[in-house]
C-alpha cells in the first residue's frame, strides 16, 4: 500500500496539515480498499499548531520508507528549519520518496536545496518573499500546483487539495481520483489558476514622482476609450517621452498601466454589480467583449464570468488578508 507521510513542525497551519490528512485516508480503491497508509511525523512528540498541540504518533523516523512525503506550510515560513528535518527529508528523496508541499510550505522544501534550478510555487502574497530568498528557483506565483516529477508545490489553502487530488489521479488513475474529488466536494480540476485570486495593485510609484498627477488621471478616465496620444497630450509630452519616462518611473507603459486599471475597475463590478459582461466590458473601455474576456482571462487567469462565480455577492473591497510575509533580509 502506498505509504503518505505528512510532516507537521511547530507553529504547523492547521488547513495545511489537515488536508492531505482527509484527502489521503478518505481515498479508496474500486475493491473499496483504502488506497493510502497515512503518517504524520514530526521531531518531537508534541507540536505546537496555534490553537491546539497536536501529538503526533510518528517521529521523523516515520519519513523513511514513505512514498510520498507532504509538506504543510508554518506560520512564519521563513524561520529557519531544523538541519534534522532537512536532511530527514533530503535522505527521503534519495532514496526515492515522492515530495510534496502545499501553501508556504514550500519554503521548508526549498531550504533543503532540492527546488534549485526548478519551476515550483507557493502562496501567492508569499511568491515575491520566496523568489528573494531562493533566487534560483523559477517562482510561479500564478499556478494552482506545480509537478515537477519527483517534487511537487501546491499554492495556498485549497490548491492543496487540488494538488492531492493530482497525486492521487497520478497513483491510481481517474476514477478514483475522482471519488476522491467528490469526497472533498471539489471538481477534479479547476478552471483558471492562482492569478484570480491575486489582488491586482497599482505598480508602484516613486514617492513624489512627477507623474502621479497623470496616474490619477488615467485612473479617472480608464473607462473612456483613451490612446496613448490621449495620454501623451495630457502630460504635455511626445509619444516616444512619454513612455521613456513612464517606464523609467513606473516599470512599466501608460497602455499597460490603462489595461490593469481597467482590469481592476472590471473585477469590482463582476463582485459588486448583476451588469451583464458585455456592460461592463463598455463601462471600463474596452471596444468590445471579445477584447475584454481576451484581456481579463490573460490577467486574471480566469473568464470574467468564473470569477463572477467565485467572488460575485460580496462587499464593495478587498479584506486584507491575514497571511503576512515579512520579505527577508538579504544581506
Amino acid at each position: 500500500m502506498h505509504t503518505v507521510a505528512i510532516l507537521a513542525l511547530d507553529k504547523v497551519i492547521a488547513f495545511d496539515l489537515a488536508t492531505p490528512i482527509e484527502v489521503f485516508t478518505r481515498a479508496r480503491l474500486p475493491d473499496g480498499g483504502p488506497a493510502y497508509r497515512v503518517r504524520v511525523c514530526a521531531p518531537t512528540p508534541d507540536v505546537d499548531a496555534g490553537l491546539f498541540t497536536l501529538h503526533a504518533p510518528w517521529t521523523l523516523d516515520g519519513l523513511t520508507g514513505a512514498d510520498t512525503i507532504v509538506i504543510p506550510g508554518c506560520a512564519d515560513p521563513t524561520a529557519p528549519v531544523s538541519p534534522d528535518v532537512l536532511d530527514a527529508v533530503r535522505r527521503a528523496a534519495a532514496d526515492g520518496s515522492r515530495i510534496a508541499s502545499i501553501c508556504v510550505g514550500a519554503f521548508i522544501l526549498a531550504a533543503t536545496g532540492m527546488l534549485d534550478g526548478r519551476r515550483a510555487t507557493t502562496h501567492w502574497l508569499a511568491a515575491d518573499a520566496f523568489a528573494d530568498l531562493y533566487p534560483d528557483i523559477e517562482v510561479d506565483p500564478k499556478v494552482l500546483y506545480v509537478d515537477d516529477g519527483q517534487l511537487l508545490t501546491s499554492a495556498g489553502a485549497t490548491a492543496g487539495l487540488d494538488l492531492c487530488l493530482h497525486m492521487i489521479r497520478r497513483d491510481h488513475g481517474s476514477a478514483v481520483a475522482a471519488d476522491a474529488a467528490r469526497q472533498s466536494v471539489m471538481p477534479l480540476e479547476r478552471d483558471g489558476g492562482q492569478a484570480q485570486f491575486i489582488v491586482h495593485d497599482r505598480p508602484p510609484t516613486p514617492r513624489g514622482s512627477d507623474f502621479e498627477p497623470l496616474l490619477r488621471w488615467i485612473e479617472d478616465n480608464c473607462a473612456t476609450a483613451l490612446t496613448l496620444d490621449d495620454v501623451a497630450a495630457h502630460a504635455g509630452m511626445s509619444t516616444r517621452s512619454l513612455n521613456r519616462r513612464f517606464r523609467e518611473q513606473t516599470g512599466t507603459t501608460p497602455l499597460q498601466w490603462l489595461l490593469r486599471a481597467r482590469i481592476r475597475q472590471a473585477q469590482y463590478l463582476l463582485e459588486a454589480t448583476d451588469h451583464p459582461v458585455e456592460r461592463i466590458a463598455t463601462q471600463v473601455g474596452f471596444g468590445s467583449p471579445t477584447a475584454f474576456r481576451d484581456r481579463f482571462k490573460r490577467v486574471v487567469g480566469t473568464t470574467p464570468h468564473a470569477y463572477r462565480s467565485a467572488f460575485g455577492g460580496s462587499d464593495a473591497g478587498v479584506m486584507e488578508h491575514p497571511l503576512e510575509i515579512r520579505r527577508p533580509s538579504l544581506k
